[in-house]
């Protein structure tokens, strides 16, 4: 169906002007008045609406009353005309409905709440709000790939099927072609004639088989969804999200926070020059001041601390925390919100965690308490990045791992990376919905996915 996209239209208006056009879309908005019609047509390759104007003496009344429906799909052709409210707009000769829109369409008001919409997730990418939502989602994508590519990173793509649990949390989604099933005496027995023949699952991280892959290429990325069978229903979890994994060899973890500060910095130019008019949305509707900002954060260099100046500095914040603050304790996100949003006031590193309290593959410290890890705080949501240097030393990684009680013959093709040519390498994980939160203001991670998975819900 031959036809112009209204961001086309938008963006080459001059072009277009006294010419005419075609276009296809919803109709968001109608009103009507005794000798014109107008509609507000939305084709989803532009946040804003292109208006229709329909003079009643020119159309029968019969192709111009199913058209002003909400909802319905049109195809409209008509000149196209400069209009100092709009911008541009339409003035049309020909109507077609190409899609009707019955009474009982959820979204016939202006405006519905996100729990409401969180109801009919298959209709609200039709919003105005998840239409910036997906664009600028979109956007940062195509900037995370456009970062690691001109770096000269490959990007691998790791199992979304594994037997690996990775970190060792047992928050695995499990994998299997059995029926139920109550006649194996044991574990081993249940697996034993399951498809892969073994207990097998959906992977929290594609770190482990991604170091493998920078052992031979030196800087890979992975970029893929990760699952956590996590029973944490808050703004911040879901079971089903997108992650970015680069692990670069010959890297310790002072460069690996460079590349990681660079990288923040780098994917929210991209999308600030790429979505000016969704971010402007998300400024004026969701978050005051987020263009301020996101270029205060562009512009300015991210804070540094060690998680134990860190444990001192909330110690002697005189804020009653719900959690008590000593050190050794996991940083919970009321110490990472008052770091970033009263002390920093920006992103900030929190370097040399304490071993006990992070995972087995990271770089032991000569003090024998801590490794060598940080986690990227920003305000409003907390950590939004977790980095390490890996432990290169074989030995030292065997030990870390049967004092956590790992089975080694598990991990034996990940030790062998470190028996056979091993170097010094560093990584991140940063959660993709997480940094759209960031970048677009959104308080739920549930608004960020199409068909958000979390506890109970499917």
């Amino acid at each position: 169906m031959k036809h112009t996209d209204i961001k086309v239209l938008f963006e080459s208006g001059k072009d277009y002007v006294q010419t005419d056009v075609t276009v296809c879309g919803w109709v968001r908005t109608w009103r009507d008045s005794k000798s014109i019609s107008f509609i507000e047509l939305n084709d989803g390759t532009s946040l804003n609406n292109l208006q229709l104007i329909i003079e009643k003496d020119k159309l029968a009344e019969s192709e111009v009353k199913p058209a002003l429906v909400v909802g319905c799909a049109l195809k409209a052709e008509g000149t196209f005309i400069p209009s100092d409210r709009n911008g541009f707009e339409i003035s049309v000769k020909n109507i077609q409905v190409l899609g009707g829109c019955p009474s009982d369409y959820p979204l016939q008001k202006k405006h519905h709440t996100l729990e409401f919409l969180r109801t009919i997730p298959h209709l609200r990418p039709r919003t105005k709000f998840f239409e910036a939502v997906f664009a600028v989602r979109n956007a940062l994508s195509f900037a995370i790939h456009r970062y690691f590519n001109k770096n000269g990173y490959k990007y691998v793509h790791t199992p979304i099927i594994t037997g690996s649990d990775c970190e060792g949390a047992g928050e695995m989604f499990r994998v299997t072609t059995h029926g139920w099933k109550t006649d194996c005496k044991t574990e081993s027995e249940y697996y034993a004639d399951d498809f892969f023949g073994v207990k097998a699952g959906l992977t929290v991280s594609g770190q482990l088989e991604g170091e493998c892959a920078a052992m031979a290429l030196g800087k890979i990325y992975t970029f893929g969804p990760t699952f956590r069978a996590e029973h944490s229903n808050t703004t911040r979890h879901v079971a089903e999200f997108w992650q970015i994994e680069p692990e670069v060899c010959f890297c310790d973890l002072d460069d690996i926070i460079g590349i990681a500060e660079d990288f923040i910095k780098s994917i929210i130019k991209d999308v600030m020059s790429a979505c000016p008019d969704e971010l402007a949305y998300f400024d004026e509707r969701i978050e005051k001041g987020l263009l301020e900002k996101l270029n205060f954060v562009v512009a300015s260099e991210f804070g540094k601390i060690t998680y134990t100046e860190a444990v001192k500095v909330l110690k002697k914040s005189g804020k009653e925390f719900k959690y008590p603050v000593e050190w050794g304790c996991d940083l919970q996100t009321e110490h990472e919100r008052y770091l970033t949003e009263e002390y920093f006031k920006k992103p900030v590193f929190v370097t040399d965690y304490p071993a006990d309290i992070k995972a087995f593959y990271m770089k032991q410290n000569s003090d024998n308490k801590t490794v060598a890890a940080t986690d990227l705080l920003v305000p409003g949501i907390g950590e939004i990045i977790g980095c390490s240097e890996r432990e290169a030393d074989f030995e030292k990684l065997k030990s870390a791992m049967v004092k956590r009680n790992l089975p080694l013959e598990a991990y034996s093709e990940y030790l062998d990376t470190r028996k056979y040519g091993s170097v010094p390498h560093s990584g991140f994980g940063l959660g993709f919905e997480r940094m759209l939160m960031y970048i677009t203001g959104v308080q739920n991670i549930r608004d960020t996915l199409l068909y958000p998975r979390t506890v109970g819900n499917l």
